[in-house]
């Protein structure tokens, strides 16, 4: 049954998403917020949408780009390089971004009569993103079913997962990687230096999959 939005992204836990829980997603969105990455991911979200005939729809949310302050938003220089878990990746956290989307896709999902919102937060962001916590995923739950006539409910059935995880689920589905995007500097191809990218590169590496990225031929990713 056709019960659900999904916030799609176009990187490899939204699409992995998308694709696990295909048969109960009436409809994908998309937000353009103005991130350094968001040209690269929104096509693949498209074409993945496309692959499972789901209808796609990109929300622009340029007010965030010129009014809230992360390295996410201010361009490929400011962001910084390591492992995802090091405390300078805190300047990539757009501020309550999970919750300024997910009270949108609430309101669409009421709006075309649907009963759930999916997202793909998953255990590797607990650390860095606050509104990527289990604490959160509850809370907004329960802030949306109060506060819609259907009790719109969340669903994030990757909260306690790895990426690692989620890329063994995605090599089950026969998910071609290549078609995601991860790296926040947003450039030709994907650093393999910024944390989001050594991360990507540890979960194929550890789900046992060829890794398809094509990285910068400067960079040195482990």
């Amino acid at each position: 049954m056709k019960d659900s939005v999904i916030i799609l992204s176009g990187g490899m836990d939204s699409v992995t998403l998308l694709h696990d829980y295909q048969e109960r997603i009436a409809l994908a969105l998309t937000f353009d917020y103005g991130s350094n990455h968001n040209a690269r991911e929104i096509p693949f979200a498209r074409l993945h949408c496309q692959q499972v005939g789901v209808p796609h729809v990109v929300i622009p949310l340029a007010f965030m780009h010129e009014y809230f302050h992360s390295s996410l938003l201010s361009g490929a220089a400011d962001i910084p390089e390591g492992s995802y878990a090091d405390e300078n990746m805190r300047s990539t956290v757009v501020p309550f971004r999970n919750g300024i989307m997910l009270a949108i896709a609430a309101g669409m999902a009421e709006s075309e009569g649907l009963k759930y919102v999916m997202m793909a937060n998953h255990g590797g962001d607990h650390a860095i993103y606050p509104d990527c916590r289990p604490e959160f995923v509850s809370a907004m739950s329960e802030a949306m079913r109060l506060g819609t006539y259907p009790g719109i409910e969340l669903l994030a059935p990757y909260t306690r997962l790895t990426k690692a995880d989620i890329a063994r689920r995605g090599k089950q589905l026969g998910i071609d990687y290549s078609t995601t995007w991860s790296c926040y500097k947003g450039g030709e191809k994907h650093c393999g230096r910024c944390g989001t990218c050594v991360e990507r590169i540890e979960a194929l590496r550890e789900a046992g999959i060829d890794d398809p990225t094509e990285y910068d031929a400067l960079s040195e990713h482990p």
